[in-house]
């Protein structure tokens, strides 16, 4: 590890918050996330979610990372009561927002860190905690997060993890060249005056953010220690916000046709003892 990756290691929390709160007002103004599409009643869960997490009516949803509130509210208007948890004030406030403008009232949003779940929702448990895409690369320690999700999730209910696949941040988005390795796990920094929703303008001055690479044998299923007593998982040559990657047809597609057919998503369902 560099000196500068120790120094992000060390001011995760900090650094990550400041480069989130930023980008916030960008995202949400942007055709990526297409607020007015949800206003007018879009929903913006991809389609293999809600057939793999079942009928979410009359159970509660934890959705961790919340960001903008989309998906959470998703959830909500498909029957689930809902918690959206950030570490942004902008984002939570966003999301507050957005939920009294489409009439859900099965929604909160907490501001939170994930070390600080448990306290910050008074110990209540959910039928279903979920978290959705580019979630994994931001946290500095998987083998904690699992076991801090572990005991958010109620006696008989589940986790479901949908995450683009740690392959994808191995290669260049041309699919040339790798530009790190797959088994080089830790934290590496990252550098963008830019956002996966585009170029804005002005460019967001916060432009280094800690990740970390992670092999998906490292993914909560594959632990020993995370508390789940059953799992089953899926890949998939599917892809969003991989713009050299994107099908040139489909909002989710892989590869284009001249590629061999590589894993971009995965998803997770671990289940906790009833």
């Amino acid at each position: 590890m560099t000196l500068q990756e120790s120094l992000v290691a060390s001011n995760w929390p900090n650094l990550n918050r400041a480069y989130w709160d930023e980008r916030v007002p960008v995202h949400a103004a942007s055709a990526f996330y297409d607020v007015p599409g949800f206003l007018a009643g879009k929903d913006t869960l991809r389609a293999f979610e809600p057939a793999e997490v079942g009928d979410v009516r009359g159970k509660t949803l934890l959705h961790l990372m919340c960001h903008l509130g989309l998906d959470t509210l998703s959830w909500a208007r498909r029957g689930a009561t809902v918690t959206g948890l950030d570490f942004s004030q902008p984002a939570v406030d966003f999301a507050a927002s957005l939920a009294q403008q489409v009439g859900v009232t099965t929604a909160r949003f907490v501001l939170s860190n994930i070390d600080d779940a448990a306290a910050a929702l008074d110990g209540q448990t959910f039928d279903i905690v979920y978290t959705g895409t580019g979630i994994l690369q931001w946290l500095p320690d998987i083998n904690h997060w699992a076991q801090t999700v572990a005991g958010l999730v109620a006696p008989g209910g589940f986790l479901y993890l949908a995450d683009y696949h740690p392959f994808i941040d191995i290669v260049d988005d041309e699919v040339r060249r790798p530009r790190r390795g797959y088994l080089d796990h830790g934290p590496f920094v990252e550098h963008e005056h830019s956002s996966y929703t585009g170029r804005p303008t002005p460019a967001p001055t916060r432009s280094s953010s800690g990740r970390t690479t992670s092999a998906v044998w490292s993914t909560p299923c594959r632990r020993p220690d995370c508390g789940c007593s059953s799992c089953t998982s899926t890949a998939s040559p599917m892809c969003r916000c991989c713009s050299g990657w994107r099908s040139r047809t489909t909002a989710y597609g892989g590869l284009w046709a001249s590629h061999p057919r590589l894993p971009l998503m995965f998803s997770l369902r671990a289940a906790q003892d009833a």
